[in-house]
């Protein structure tokens, strides 16, 4: 097999560049090495993170690879109705604020799957933690493969060496460092792919015969500036098939950005552990209510180079296109920009796929899986207990960082990655959102009601998705989030007094309130 065999796109200044931050990241992590003498510091930094840097992590961490590669290419393909998903986006991190960080906090949550725990019980807390897990990593893998994609492209690469660099970067600083490692690493990211969002913009800008104005002019005529998709009337005989299968109807995409991010920022805790590592409550809601305006300059910087390179190569027809234009953003980095900027947005793609979510499952393993079944077996905890989970946590980072790099290579043989992320999310995030709204807004007593109706609305969305892949029945993928929410309350809801009776009695804590 020849993994190099292609010539690279790159120059010495770029690969300074990258290698400049690479070397960052590892320092960053060498740097919290010392100050990781606990699981507590490991998992939590001691929450003592300032509310800004968690900010920017988390917005480092929603955005990822996929969001700098994919959504320029999707607005390439198709247009703004990207945007009416983060209406619902705005409201459900709102919804978070001040209806799930009350509850984790009040429990003193290290993961948020403890809050299941003690709302429900251990078995709970352990399906959650097992849908995370799948989740977080088949998600992951979409991200790290669309990295080393645009690796691939710029670099002469294979897709391989790509992910074995990527993830072995990711295991050494988060191995060092831990939380913090990946807070202030995400702190740098950020800035690192907005700054260079930006910079993209004007560049183009300066590079389209008429700049901003014909921009307009082009990409309006095209309608690649359409924003919203208000769907068919009921008069048209296409009507429920439109419902179904088109995602970018306008009260539909609101209603799963709205589902879809309650569930995805929410109930992961990869993006929520960023939350917890702040000192108080009311730092925690600032900080995610202050993700609002910022998610917002970042999707909508990478939505406008989008239609950059519409206008763009319209106006040069005999520039070649890629051979997939998902690869459309990277190939125009490589074959068009100067080079200092061209480091700068390779970085930030590199940057932003060793965003990685081993910190998160490292923590979750331990905290929701491994304790909850010594407490189970009626293990008591030892006096070193602590220091050997925090080893233990160290090789999780390694063992996840494996499965991670599998999956990447698996995924790069898809196309349309963007919403290969989303349907991923579709067939377990309804699962985990239906669970944590019947622990925050009932007083419902569930146990193994929980696992039944977690695991059938799960298989119930998994073969909705395959059914839809291969058009037996046409459905959009974000319905699934919405009907997965609903059926795991549903059943949750009745299953409960059934399969755990000798809960119904018991004092109940509506943790939200």
């Amino acid at each position: 097999m020849t993994w190099f065999s292609g010539g690279t796109l790159l120059t010495w200044v770029d690969f300074s560049v990258l290698g400049f931050l690479l070397l960052a990241m590892v320092s960053v992590g060498a740097f919290f090495s010392r100050q990781q003498t606990s699981t507590g510091e490991f998992f939590l930094g001691g929450r003592r993170v300032p509310w800004w840097a968690a900010c920017l992590s988390f917005v480092a961490t929603e955005v990822s690879a996929v969001t700098i590669i994919s959504v320029p290419a999707t607005t390439f393909m198709e247009n703004w109705q990207y945007l009416q998903f983060f209406i619902g986006s705005a409201a459900a991190r709102l919804i978070i604020a001040y209806l799930f960080i009350p509850a984790f906090y009040k429990f003193n949550c290290t993961t948020i799957y403890q809050f299941l725990g003690a709302r429900f019980g251990a078995l709970t807390q352990i399906t959650a933690s097992v849908f995370f897990f799948v989740t977080r990593l088949l998600g992951s893998g979409v991200r790290l493969m669309a990295a080393c994609l645009a690796m691939s492209v710029l670099l002469g690469w294979d897709i391989v060496p790509a992910i074995l660099l990527f993830t072995v970067v990711s295991v050494v600083y988060i191995w060092l460092g831990g939380i913090k490692a990946v807070v202030w690493t995400n702190v740098l990211q950020a800035l690192v792919f907005l700054g260079g969002g930006l910079a993209t913009v004007c560049f183009l800008l300066s590079k389209i015969d008429g700049g901003f104005p014909a921009v307009l002019q082009v990409a309006g005529s095209a309608g690649k500036l359409d924003v919203v998709d208000w769907g068919p009337s009921l008069a048209q005989a296409d009507f429920w098939k439109r419902i179904l299968s088109s995602p970018n109807i306008f009260w539909l995409a609101i209603l799963n950005g709205l589902f879809g991010s309650m569930a995805a920022f929410g109930t992961d805790q990869d993006l929520m552990q960023r939350l917890l590592t702040v000192e108080t409550r009311k730092k925690s809601q600032k900080t995610m209510a202050l993700t609002i305006p910022l998610s917002l300059l970042v999707l909508s910087t990478y939505v406008c180079i989008g239609t950059g390179l519409y206008v763009f190569y319209a106006q040069n027809p005999g520039l070649a296109l890629p051979d997939k234009l998902d690869k459309i953003f990277p190939h125009f980095i490589g074959h068009v920009m100067p080079p200092l900027l061209r480091g700068l947005l390779l970085s930030a793609i590199v940057l932003a796929s060793i965003d990685s979510p081993l910190a998160s499952l490292a923590t979750s393993f331990v905290t929701d899986v491994l304790r909850p079944i010594r407490s189970l077996l009626g293990r008591r905890p030892e006096p070193d207990s602590d220091q050997k989970d925090l080893r233990i946590s160290r090789w999780c980072v390694v063992g996840f960082g494996a499965i991670l790099a599998l999956l990447a290579f698996g995924f790069s043989f898809f196309e349309k990655i963007l919403w290969l992320a989303f349907k991923i999310g579709g067939v377990t995030f309804g699962s985990l959102l239906g669970v944590f709204l019947l622990g925050l807004l009932t007083q419902r007593r569930s146990n193994r009601g929980n696992l039944l109706a977690m695991t059938l609305s799960a298989a119930g969305m998994l073969t909705l998705l395959l059914l839809s892949e291969f058009k037996i029945f046409l459905l959009g993928w974000s319905w699934l989030v919405i009907w997965g929410t609903i059926l795991t309350f549903l059943i949750g809801w009745v299953s409960g007094p059934l399969l755990d009776p000798e809960n119904t009695s018991a004092p109940d804590h509506p943790a939200g309130r």
